[in-house]
């Protein structure tokens, strides 16, 4: 499980959304990318469901969100892995997502050099999102 020795493990488990409409969101996030349902708990402003993005990693959606800014701040972004960056977009815009930067070529660093295409899109409560593919022989 994972190949950080540092801290045991290792990789991306989950981040946590403060959803200003917990409903629209979910289904955002379930009917319009495909995540699973794998935990929920608790009432009204207290629900919390864990989201299985697909490979074991986890969205965590809190409702009671007001759309004011939270003492703990805003995540920067929240990039999730896909096979087909173009599909992704397509997928979200269609749940409701607004594109903020459109499907695009890019090489990271030079040791070795890594191809990849990314997209970046808005999300139902602001969050932004990052669809990620690795397109060349170094997979990341």
């Amino acid at each position: 499980m994972g190949t950080n020795n540092k801290i045991g493990g290792g990789g991306f488990h989950h981040v946590a959304l403060r959803a200003n409409d917990f409903e629209a969101t979910v289904k955002f996030y379930t009917e319009g990318l495909g995540f699973e349902l794998r935990q929920a708990w608790g009432e009204g402003d207290k629900r919390i469901v864990l989201l299985d993005t697909g490979d074991g990693n986890y969205l965590e959606v809190f409702a009671g969100g007001s759309g004011e800014p939270k003492p703990e701040g805003y995540y920067f972004h929240v990039a999730f892995r896909t096979d087909n960056v173009d599909a992704a977009v397509e997928a979200a815009v269609a749940a409701g997502a607004v594109v903020t930067v459109a499907p695009k070529d890019a090489v990271l660093g030079n040791t070795p050099p890594t191809p990849v295409r990314i997209a970046f899109v808005q999300g139902l409560s602001g969050e932004i999102i990052e669809f990620f593919q690795s397109t060349g022989e170094h997979q990341l």
